[in-house]
């Protein structure tokens, strides 16, 4: 599993968008796309969710015992 702040970097930069214009797109500030790529674990899910959005994804809760399947 990839972690979330490599995830959405490596998007982001995919699409050739910097952290302010990626931002300003998911309609976040820019110290939450700037937290997410850090790997900051205090985050709002609902913030990271939109950011996620322009991907296509969402976060969900997950049964750990699923993963191991």
């Amino acid at each position: 599993m990839k972690p979330l702040a490599k995830f959405v970097k490596e998007r982001r930069k995919e699409v050739n968008l910097t952290q302010e214009e990626f931002a300003e797109r998911a309609g976040v500030a820019l110290t939450v796309v700037r937290k997410i790529e850090q790997g900051k674990t205090n985050l709002n899910m609902d913030k990271v969710n939109l950011v996620l959005k322009m991907f296509g994804h969402e976060l969900a809760a997950v049964n750990s015992n699923d993963l191991n399947e």
